[in-house]
């Protein structure tokens, strides 16, 4: 019997066909609708080419992920996964996520060199004791904070999603997450709250937690990661709406630049009726401060 993972990969795939032979050049998206529009191309914007990764919705070289599911489907064509099933997948991540023992090693040699030029251009010595193994240790630390890279959704989400006849707001809070600024390669650490309505199915609790895992160990900037998580859940069991509220504090403010120690960033994505409904808003809001 097939796994869900394969059900859900082979419905979304089937989706996907559906939604490229129904979607046609000059017809706009309903203003109106606020999470799941027609996801037909802009008569102003040609769509952009597939990426072929499963809950892949960026482009090739990846930029950024969308605003919302609604506000960028009209104009885009459909973003729907395929069986690599990475998310977001950046320029060299499939090839990360394939390589051989050979490549690997090849790699972190390449990694260890860099570190080595890095310590001679802030004039330290590589070559003194408590630097010499370094580069090394360097290399397998930043592999082992990036490893999100390597980590399918597929695989993370496993078989954990149930049919149940729940319709309350389900809230995980105070996931700790820790992830590198892509902008300075400093920590930034904190915690995430993720809540959803159902719609028939659920998701294993740990699951929530696993998904701000992966993403979380990849280079990221907050807002980022914030949506990612959201519409990876979305994604994943299409439940009424999902609301996600993340609070860090970067080192890239604390420890250089500005110095500000003790400023905490919050971001949020709400999607489907957290988003249209302001009472279900305020309840997940009010929850997540108890």
């Amino acid at each position: 019997m097939p796994t869900h993972g394969e059900l859900l990969s082979n419905g979304l795939r089937q989706l996907e066909l559906e939604q490229n032979q129904a979607s046609t050049p000059g017809t706009e998206s309903d203003p109106a609708q606020d999470t799941h529009p027609s996801p037909s191309a802009s008569p102003t914007r040609p769509p952009w080419p597939h990426v072929r990764e499963g809950y892949g919705f960026r482009t090739p070289s990846g930029t950024s992920t969308p605003q919302t599911l609604a506000s960028q489907a009209g104009d885009r064509a459909s973003p729907l996964p395929d069986p690599n099933g990475l998310g977001w997948p950046a320029k060299s991540t499939i090839s990360r996520l394939h390589a051989t023992p050979a490549e690997r090693a090849t790699r972190e040699k390449r990694m260890v060199g860099a570190v080595r030029t890095i310590l001679e251009c802030i004039g330290e010595d590589p070559d003194r004791e408590g630097l010499l193994r370094t580069p090394e240790r360097y290399a397998n630390a930043v592999m082992w904070m990036t490893r999100g890279y390597e980590e399918r959704l597929v695989d993370v989400i496993n078989d954990a999603v149930f049919t149940e006849d729940h319709d309350e707001m389900v809230l995980v809070r105070d996931i700790d997450i820790s992830s590198l600024c892509e902008h300075h390669l400093v920590p930034f650490t904190g915690k995430v709250a993720i809540g959803y309505i159902p719609n028939q199915l659920v998701l294993g609790l740990s699951k929530l937690a696993r998904i701000a895992e992966t993403f979380s160990r990849r280079l990221q900037v907050q807002e980022r990661l914030t949506k990612q998580i959201a519409i990876a859940v979305q994604e994943a069991i299409k439940p009424r709406g999902v609301a996600v509220v993340m609070e860090a504090t970067h080192m890239c403010m604390t420890m250089r630049g500005v110095q500000k120690p003790g400023s905490i960033t919050v971001t949020s994505c709400m999607l489907g009726c957290f988003r249209t409904q302001q009472k279900t808003r305020e309840e997940f809001l009010t929850l997540i401060k108890k």
